[in-house]
């Protein structure tokens, strides 16, 4: 397996130090950025397991990052801010936040929230935790009616789709850009009643990329990360 990767949003160049160097030691990947703009640069072209923000950058988003945030990813968020008012609390935990933490921060505390906030984030892939309003997920004209159980393509053809199949990509659709282990993907369809097993994970994979990529050998949805397991690499909304 490897570290889980964080993400790191903050214009405080002593903060950005001192949590890379801090969580580096702690067998984290760290990334930092200064910007709102990078941020969703970097969410459009990398996995990220865990978002450190400071919501209140100078930029374009004003209050709003911890929102859009949010809706380009399902990673779990921890807000890092100077404002300890119950408001603030309680208008970014509104907005996505997962937990908030006050700074000056003590190092120990914010490495066991963070731990806390990924166990919590991995039980809810094990489990196969789903919202049962949604109706469908879509991605580059795609659709995956989860009701009908039914994949459509851009065209607006009905592409046949096996029901290990189906489950396998309603488990990427619902994590986009994170790499889910075996382990995950085998809990996660099973969870929905799905027959996958073990040995099969590899061919069902290979035949749902010959039926929605362009270039099989080429994919540009369903990527492999090399001794992890795989990601689905594209921009996903949901249809409640």
């Amino acid at each position: 397996m490897t570290s889980s990767h964080v993400l790191v949003v903050d214009d405080d160049p002593e903060i950005c130090s001192q949590l890379s160097e801090y969580l580096g030691k702690n067998d984290f990947r760290v990334t930092i950025v200064n910007t709102g703009k990078q941020m969703l640069e970097l969410l459009g072209r990398e996995a990220v397991d865990l978002l450190l923000l400071e919501p209140r950058l100078r930029g374009e988003f004003g209050l709003r990052l911890t929102r859009v945030a949010r809706e380009s990813s399902s990673m779990p968020i921890v807000v890092l801010s100077h404002h300890d008012e119950m408001a603030d609390r309680v208008m970014e935990l509104e907005q996505g936040a997962d937990d908030y933490v006050t700074k000056p921060f003590a190092a120990r505390e914010l490495l066991a929230r963070m731990r806390a906030v990924l166990r919590r984030s991995k039980v809810e892939f094990v489990t196969g935790k789903r919202d049962d309003s949604l109706r469908a997920y879509r991605f580059a004209g795609w659709e995956l009616n989860l009701r009908l159980l039914r994949l459509t393509s851009p065209g607006g053809n009905r592409v046949e789709i096996s029901r290990g199949e189906f489950g396998l990509l309603r488990a990427l659709l619902s994590s986009p850009q994170r790499v889910l282990t075996r382990e995950q993907l085998l809990d996660l369809t099973h969870a929905n009643g799905a027959d996958v097993h073990d040995r099969s994970i590899d061919v069902q994979l290979l035949r749902l990329r010959r039926k929605i990529e362009a270039d099989p050998a080429q994919p540009r949805f369903i990527r492999t990360e090399r001794g992890a397991g795989y990601y689905f690499d594209a921009a996903v909304s949901v249809v409640r």
